[in-house]
């Protein structure tokens, strides 16, 4: 066999044997530089077995791969931790997620902040006691017999296929239905911290039990967990139902119902901003705007498709005269519609369909999450619909709309996702036309090659209709967000017997390509929030000035400052109350204002403002008119501050 050694001697063994034995016999030391091996696409540890013609590569410690190693074996050693404080505890799964790990538990009764330390405590003991971590190959007998009277791991070995090998992990009196990998022993990582406890339904299906879900993080360095905590830290601060309530943007209420976002004033400014900065880059795209009612019949999504394939996410329908009506979870229906309420020539061709239309969508209660995940949610939504010899310069147009927002937005970190189908999904997840799938993930590719933007392709998670690119982007802490999605149709303009006429006078399918660069208000802004921790550039911010009165005596002419303000179209407030000055800049800065106009017998006197930023800084005294009119230059050029 072949074992790879990044940066080293490659290692060759004749016949089989434990990987673990194959290392030791060669040098001791190699246990300690790498964490396991990988086969293939296959990730192993170092108790298997390898045949005569086995080849891997061993995977270093601070390899990306290495985390989702010992993130799942801390996962088990937090398990092993529980059942000592609580032996009758039920073990549900428990697996390595991104930056951490959990485990789920059927407890009698949730978790205290105050059993989360005792359970970190006694994960300390269980890391030092340094158990070393042994697989165990089972026959589906024994592993029925080794989790007799644990239902949840009962459930998920019924699921498990006939014929596939079963194996457990055991370390120390621990023993856990599991494939692994895992490393060698629980002294491994020292480095780890328990972070939280939530209620988590079992497979996150509402009708079944919640159970209560540990979750924590682990690093191979003491360094590099102190910066994964400072980050938590920061991105608390940030967190945008905190910063959402502090600044008074929106708000949910129980009568309204869950996932139905209530926009104050102060959040609606932030809606109208991003939709005249919409409105705007799409009609000098050549985009036309349409609006589309809030429900429809049902026969429409079902000539769509989507009720087939997205029933599930749907409000249920309401009836009347004995027709179904559902509330629409897309607009894309709709917009064909409009499409094919014209005659349409290729001489017309490219249309570009654009609205800001309120969907809903039936997301369950466990996945509801701030702005991020709702169900009513405002969509910058738009339809293209284009012949093929067009399709890749309308495609690459998305695009680039897309990099012109992140540049505006100081997005810097981002991946465009190109997800394709799976051929064992046509005619069940996908629609089942495999020359269109090639002909479009071809198109799709050869347009993103074309236009040198850096993507990465994923298998089986395109849209029913057609492949698509999910823009995925990262905050200015480093949180990763899904905003928005470039998709493209095939499938659904046929159905709804969209038609063109050629230049030949032959009537041909357009392509339909979906697009949302901004996706949702709702995601969006929660996005925006944590980006700018609040701070919001000042073109986008609820409040750009505030004009402060020392005292009393100062108050009309800074009533006047303001009237000045909102003739230049910024959104200015006047803050004369009996406060100290002190007080009311603390209060503007809470509030993010970007500018603060201080007026006191000085200023009135040669009729000028003392300038401070939110930031503290302070700026020279200028003219009012001067002021204004740097604050306005500001707004225009969409300057950060």
């Amino acid at each position: 066999m072949l074992i790879k050694v990044p940066e080293g001697q490659d290692i060759e063994y004749a016949g089989e044997g434990a990987l673990k034995e194959i290392l030791v016999a060669r040098d001791k030391a190699l246990l300690k530089q790498f964490i396991a091996a990988r086969q293939g696409d296959e990730q192993v540890d170092f108790h298997t077995t390898l045949s005569a013609d086995a080849e891997v590569e061993l995977i270093a410690w601070d390899d990306p791969e290495a985390a989702w190693i010992y993130r799942h074996s801390m996962s088990h050693v937090l398990a092993q931790a529980v059942l000592r404080l609580f032996p009758d505890a039920q073990l549900a799964i428990g697996p390595a997620i991104d930056d951490g790990f959990y485990y789920d538990f059927d407890v009698a009764a949730p978790f205290t902040p105050e059993d989360l330390k005792n359970i970190e405590k006694e994960m300390k003991r269980v890391v030092k006691q340094n158990h070393k971590f042994e697989r165990i190959d089972v026959s589906r007998e024994e592993a029925g017999e080794k989790i007799a009277g644990a239902v949840y791991k009962q459930e998920i070995l019924a699921d498990l296929e006939y014929g596939q090998t079963l194996s457990f992990y055991q370390d120390g009196e621990f023993v856990d239905l599991c494939r692994g990998p895992h490393m060698l022993g629980t002294g491994q990582v020292k480095h780890f911290k328990l972070l939280s406890v939530a209620g988590a339904y079992w497979r996150g299906d509402e009708s079944r039990k919640m159970l209560q879900r540990i979750y924590g993080t682990a690093f191979a360095t003491r360094e590099a967990l102190d910066e994964h905590l400072a980050m938590l830290e920061e991105a608390k601060k940030r967190d945008h139902r905190t910063v959402g309530r502090q600044l008074e943007l929106f708000t949910f209420d129980d009568e309204v119902g869950p996932g139905l976002p209530l926009w104050l004033p102060k959040g609606a400014v932030l809606i109208d901003e991003l939709e005249a900065l919409a409105k705007k880059t799409e009609t000098e795209a050549g985009y036309q705007r349409v609006r589309t009612p809030h429900i429809c019949k049902e026969s429409m999504y079902l000539r769509s498709g989507h009720l087939p394939y997205y029933a599930e996410s749907m409000f249920p329908p309401m009836e009347m005269e004995g027709i179904k009506y559902y509330l629409k979870p897309m607009n894309c229906p709709h917009h064909h519609k409009i499409f094919a309420a014209s005659s349409r020539s290729y001489r017309d061709l490219p249309v570009r369909l654009a609205e800001y239309g309120t969907c809903y969508r039936y997301e369950q209660s466990g996945e509801l999450f701030g702005l991020m995940r709702v169900r009513s949610l405002q969509m910058n939504d738009a339809h293209i619909y284009c012949s093929l010899d067009q399709f890749e310069e309308e495609f690459l147009a998305v695009c680039h709309m897309y990099l012109h927002y992140f540049e505006l937005f100081g997005i810097e970190n981002y991946l465009m996702r190109f997800s394709t189908h799976a051929a064992e999904g046509l005619g069940k997840k996908y629609v089942d036309d495999p020359e269109k799938w090639k002909l479009t993930e071809d198109m799709v590719r050869g347009a993103m090659e074309k236009g040198g933007i850096n993507y990465e392709e994923v298998a089986d998670e395109a849209a029913f209709y057609g492949p698509k690119i999910d823009v995925e982007i990262w905050s200015a802490i480093g949180r990763q967000f899904t905003v928005a999605t470039n998709q493209v149709d095939f499938a659904v303009p046929g159905r709804f017997g969209l038609v063109y006429t050629n230049a030949e006078g032959v009537e041909e399918t357009p392509i339909c390509i979906h697009r949302a660069p901004l996706g949702t208000h709702e995601r969006f802004i929660g996005f925006l929030i944590e980006h700018y921790a609040g701070n919001f550039p000042v073109w986008l911010a609820p409040v750009q000035a505030v004009v402060l009165p020392i005292a009393e005596r100062h108050a009309d002419y800074g009533a006047q400052v303001q009237q000045q303000l909102l003739a230049a179209g910024i959104r200015a407030e006047l803050d004369a109350a009996s406060e100290t000055l002190n007080k009311r800049i603390r209060q503007a800065q809470k509030q993010k204002v970007p500018y603060m106009l201080i007026a006191g017998d000085r200023e009135v006197e040669e009729s000028q403002v003392s300038i401070r930023l939110r930031s503290g800084e302070n700026l020279d005294p200028q003219a009012a008119n001067d002021a204004v009119a740097m604050i306005a230059a500001r707004i225009a050029d969409k300057s950060a501050i």
